[in-house]
Protein backbone atom coordinates (compact mmCIF):
# COMPACT_ATOMS: atom_id res chain seq x y z
CA UNK A 1 0.00 0.00 0.00
CA UNK A 2 1.34 3.43 -0.89
CA UNK A 3 2.37 5.76 1.91
CA UNK A 4 0.25 8.92 1.74
CA UNK A 5 2.21 10.83 4.39
CA UNK A 6 3.75 10.55 7.86
CA UNK A 7 2.63 12.44 10.94
CA UNK A 8 5.57 12.44 13.36
CA UNK A 9 5.37 14.79 16.34
CA UNK A 10 9.10 14.22 17.00
CA UNK A 11 8.35 14.13 20.75
CA UNK A 12 9.14 10.46 21.37
CA UNK A 13 12.96 10.38 21.40
CA UNK A 14 13.22 9.55 25.11
CA UNK A 15 10.59 6.81 25.03
CA UNK A 16 11.77 3.38 26.11
CA UNK A 17 9.12 1.19 24.47
CA UNK A 18 6.59 1.28 21.64
CA UNK A 19 2.88 0.50 21.51
CA UNK A 20 1.57 -0.29 18.01
CA UNK A 21 -2.15 -0.05 17.19
CA UNK A 22 -2.87 -0.12 13.46
CA UNK A 23 -6.26 0.75 11.99
CA UNK A 24 -8.40 0.34 8.88
CA UNK A 25 -10.56 3.22 7.60
CA UNK A 26 -13.22 3.39 4.90
CA UNK A 27 -13.37 5.86 2.04
CA UNK A 28 -16.97 5.65 0.84
CA UNK A 29 -17.90 8.18 -1.84
CA UNK A 30 -21.36 8.56 -3.35
CA UNK A 31 -22.72 11.40 -5.50
CA UNK A 32 -19.98 13.88 -4.52
CA UNK A 33 -20.30 13.24 -0.79
CA UNK A 34 -18.31 11.07 1.57
CA UNK A 35 -19.58 8.86 4.38
CA UNK A 36 -18.02 10.00 7.63
CA UNK A 37 -18.70 9.77 11.33
CA UNK A 38 -19.46 13.12 12.94
CA UNK A 39 -18.84 13.73 16.61
CA UNK A 40 -21.70 15.90 17.82
CA UNK A 41 -19.94 16.41 21.17
CA UNK A 42 -16.60 17.63 19.76
CA UNK A 43 -17.77 18.87 16.32
CA UNK A 44 -15.46 16.95 13.98
CA UNK A 45 -15.57 14.41 11.16
CA UNK A 46 -13.64 11.15 10.90
CA UNK A 47 -13.52 8.29 8.44
CA UNK A 48 -15.44 5.27 9.70
CA UNK A 49 -13.03 2.63 10.89
CA UNK A 50 -10.80 1.75 13.79
CA UNK A 51 -8.33 -0.59 15.36
CA UNK A 52 -7.28 -3.89 13.88
CA UNK A 53 -7.60 -6.65 16.48
CA UNK A 54 -4.87 -9.32 16.90
CA UNK A 55 -5.29 -11.99 14.21
CA UNK A 56 -7.70 -9.82 12.20
CA UNK A 57 -6.96 -8.74 8.63
CA UNK A 58 -7.21 -5.03 7.81
CA UNK A 59 -10.13 -5.77 5.47
CA UNK A 60 -12.02 -7.70 8.17
CA UNK A 61 -11.41 -4.87 10.64
CA UNK A 62 -12.67 -2.40 8.04
CA UNK A 63 -15.92 -4.31 7.56
CA UNK A 64 -16.46 -4.73 11.32
CA UNK A 65 -15.59 -1.15 12.26
CA UNK A 66 -17.73 0.44 9.53
CA UNK A 67 -20.70 -1.65 10.68
CA UNK A 68 -20.12 -0.71 14.34
CA UNK A 69 -19.42 3.02 13.90
CA UNK A 70 -21.66 3.88 10.95
CA UNK A 71 -24.18 1.05 10.68
CA UNK A 72 -23.08 0.53 7.07
CA UNK A 73 -22.38 -2.83 5.42
CA UNK A 74 -19.25 -2.80 3.26
CA UNK A 75 -19.45 -4.82 0.05
CA UNK A 76 -16.31 -6.99 0.39
CA UNK A 77 -15.67 -7.29 -3.36
CA UNK A 78 -15.53 -3.46 -3.62
CA UNK A 79 -12.58 -3.00 -1.22
CA UNK A 80 -9.41 -1.61 -2.79
CA UNK A 81 -6.38 0.12 -1.33
CA UNK A 82 -6.12 3.91 -1.29
CA UNK A 83 -3.09 4.46 0.95
CA UNK A 84 -1.65 4.53 4.43
CA UNK A 85 -0.79 7.25 6.93
CA UNK A 86 2.02 6.51 9.39
CA UNK A 87 1.62 8.21 12.77
CA UNK A 88 4.22 8.31 15.54
CA UNK A 89 4.27 10.29 18.78
CA UNK A 90 4.75 10.06 22.53
CA UNK A 91 1.80 8.31 24.14
CA UNK A 92 -0.76 10.48 25.89
CA UNK A 93 -1.13 7.70 28.48
CA UNK A 94 2.52 6.89 29.39
CA UNK A 95 5.52 9.28 29.25
CA UNK A 96 7.88 6.39 28.46
CA UNK A 97 5.80 4.96 25.62
CA UNK A 98 5.97 5.72 21.90
CA UNK A 99 2.63 5.35 20.08
CA UNK A 100 2.93 4.13 16.51
CA UNK A 101 0.05 3.56 14.10
CA UNK A 102 -0.38 2.74 10.45
CA UNK A 103 -3.82 3.88 9.29
CA UNK A 104 -4.85 1.89 6.22
CA UNK A 105 -7.43 3.68 4.04
CA UNK A 106 -9.57 1.61 1.68
CA UNK A 107 -11.93 2.76 -1.06
CA UNK A 108 -15.13 0.72 -0.86
CA UNK A 109 -18.85 0.67 -1.51
CA UNK A 110 -21.64 -0.09 0.95
CA UNK A 111 -25.12 -1.59 0.76
CA UNK A 112 -27.90 0.98 0.37
CA UNK A 113 -29.72 0.02 3.57
CA UNK A 114 -28.12 1.24 6.81
CA UNK A 115 -28.31 -0.67 10.07
CA UNK A 116 -27.84 0.28 13.70
CA UNK A 117 -24.59 1.50 15.17
CA UNK A 118 -22.87 -0.47 17.93
CA UNK A 119 -20.73 2.14 19.67
CA UNK A 120 -18.05 1.78 22.34
CA UNK A 121 -18.50 3.95 25.44
CA UNK A 122 -16.11 6.67 24.23
CA UNK A 123 -17.85 6.73 20.82
CA UNK A 124 -21.25 7.09 22.48
CA UNK A 125 -19.88 9.90 24.67
CA UNK A 126 -18.56 11.63 21.53
CA UNK A 127 -22.07 11.12 20.06
CA UNK A 128 -20.93 9.56 16.80
CA UNK A 129 -23.43 10.04 14.00
CA UNK A 130 -22.98 8.61 10.48
CA UNK A 131 -23.38 11.32 7.83
CA UNK A 132 -22.85 11.94 4.12
CA UNK A 133 -20.92 15.21 3.93
CA UNK A 134 -19.30 17.46 1.36
CA UNK A 135 -15.53 16.86 1.73
CA UNK A 136 -14.68 20.58 1.86
CA UNK A 137 -17.11 21.02 4.77
CA UNK A 138 -15.41 18.20 6.68
CA UNK A 139 -11.94 19.69 6.07
CA UNK A 140 -13.07 23.18 7.18
CA UNK A 141 -14.81 21.85 10.27
CA UNK A 142 -11.81 19.76 11.36
CA UNK A 143 -9.39 22.65 10.86
CA UNK A 144 -11.39 25.66 12.01
CA UNK A 145 -13.70 24.61 14.86
CA UNK A 146 -12.90 24.23 18.55
CA UNK A 147 -12.91 20.50 19.26
CA UNK A 148 -12.22 20.58 22.99
CA UNK A 149 -10.38 17.45 24.11
CA UNK A 150 -10.55 15.72 20.71
CA UNK A 151 -7.33 14.34 19.19
CA UNK A 152 -6.04 17.18 17.01
CA UNK A 153 -3.53 14.97 15.19
CA UNK A 154 -6.33 12.59 14.16
CA UNK A 155 -8.38 15.53 12.87
CA UNK A 156 -5.46 16.83 10.82
CA UNK A 157 -4.85 13.32 9.45
CA UNK A 158 -8.46 13.09 8.27
CA UNK A 159 -8.36 16.58 6.71
CA UNK A 160 -5.18 15.75 4.79
CA UNK A 161 -6.58 12.47 3.47
CA UNK A 162 -9.72 14.32 2.30
CA UNK A 163 -7.52 16.89 0.55
CA UNK A 164 -5.63 14.10 -1.24
CA UNK A 165 -8.91 12.55 -2.38
CA UNK A 166 -10.02 15.93 -3.71
CA UNK A 167 -6.67 16.57 -5.46
CA UNK A 168 -6.73 13.12 -7.08
CA UNK A 169 -10.20 13.71 -8.54
CA UNK A 170 -12.29 11.24 -6.53
CA UNK A 171 -15.15 13.73 -6.18
CA UNK A 172 -15.55 14.64 -9.85
CA UNK A 173 -18.88 13.80 -11.46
Amino acid sequence: MRLLFTLDLMDHGACTHTYVRNSARAVIIREGRIAMVRSLTYDYYKFPGGGIEPGESPESALIREVREEAGLSVIPASIREFGAVHRIQKSTEDETERFMQDNYYYLCAVEDAAGRQSLDDYEAEARFLPVWVDPETAVRTNREKDHGDADGIMLEREARVLELLLAEGYFKA
